[in-house]
């Protein structure tokens, strides 16, 4: 979704919109706080880490998600993950499998996250509970559930962008925020904020001091490919929550970026978006190269033509959020 640049802005200044929107994103918040209050109706038989977040829009769950996987499959769990599968025609519960199933009906997130681990798209998170545990699953990582009462977490983990914050602290349409500062962090254990260490400075002195919980930070760095990014010219394009960021990691690794077009987060790659795309990028004698989310949903003839840019998320003080799990996930 594209964020109105109001909802931005700075909680003491929040702008004439924020203040005009003032009461409809009161009564979004009182809403959501009434709907969460309700009792969970499935305790699962085995720890649920949920990852969620409190803005709407991108806030880097996905990452987080892959990280968390290869930590528990490092220490010897058997994880899988649980998603609704946003833009896919799926209602499940049904295992994501990438030989055989396409972005359209799964969903892009989880054809990305079936990569790493057995994962599961169902409209009914209980049933895709269910459906997970028979096959074998001894932890469930809840991919943006946070605000889905129905399932009782183990551990809930916030996801936030250092630089944006929660923006200008309001609620839907006034700012942001699915949900009040206050009520959505009573609820966390943990909050994750993913941003270069400037950005982490300015997270720290805005919002640390309403932070009940552990707070942990994190850093989204490329994969190393082997490819030389400083030489040729490239296009890039994403259909991702912040494009930008995007073309800014490009631009750090030495790419020389001739051209961008920024789409709709989870936007359909149709084949005449991708032949203007590559046109574009032909006239400006340039590379084509996008995201790894992006990259599921490209149609299978153009997969061969587009370079892709993973990145991973380095957690600071990892060792500690491993034993913060771990525990939690023994204790359960």
């Amino acid at each position: 979704m594209h964020a109105p640049n109001f909802w931005y802005n700075s909680p003491q200044r929040p702008g004439f919109s924020a203040r005009i929107l003032a009461p409809l994103g009161q009564i979004y918040g009182f809403a959501t706080a009434w709907r969460v209050a309700r009792p969970a109706t499935l305790s699962p038989r085995c720890p649920v880490i949920c990852i969620g977040n409190l803005n709407a829009g991108g806030t880097g769950k996905t990452p987080t998600v892959i990280a968390l996987l290869n930590m528990l499959i490092a220490a010897g769990r058997n994880p899988h993950v649980l998603s609704k599968g946003y833009g896919g025609t799926f209602t499940g519960p049904i295992r994501v499998d990438p030989a055989q199933h396409r972005a359209e009906e799964s969903g892009d997130e989880p054809l990305l996250l079936a990569a790493f681990a057995p994962t599961w798209v169902a409209k009914s998170r209980s049933a895709g509970v269910k459906a997970a545990q028979q096959a074998g699953a001894d932890v469930i990582l809840l991919d943006d559930g946070f605000q889905d009462p129905s399932i009782k977490k183990t551990v809930s983990i916030v996801v936030v962008d250092a630089a944006l914050g929660f923006g200008n602290g309001r609620c839907i349409p006034a700012g942001p925020l699915r949900e009040t500062i206050p009520n959505g962090l009573r609820r966390a254990d943990i909050i994750l904020s993913i941003g270069e260490q400037a950005a982490q400075t300015i997270f720290a002195k805005t919002w640390g001091h309403i932070v009940p919980c552990r707070h942990f930070t994190a850093q989204l760095s490329p994969l190393q490919t082997g490819l030389d990014w400083s030489e040729g010219r490239y296009f890039a394009f994403a259909g991702i929550g912040q494009p930008e960021k995007f073309f800014t990691t490009l631009k750090r690794l030495g790419a020389h970026i001739v051209g961008t077009q920024p789409l709709g987060d989870h936007q359909i790659l149709t084949p005449a978006l991708l032949k203007r795309l590559q046109n574009q990028a032909q006239a400006l004698d340039a590379q084509l190269v996008t995201t790894e989310k992006d990259a599921v949903r490209l149609p299978q003839a153009f997969k061969r033509d587009i370079l892709t840019v993973p990145v991973r998320l380095e957690i600071s003080e990892l060792d500690a959020l491993q034993g913060y799990l771990l525990n939690a996930l023994n204790r359960a």
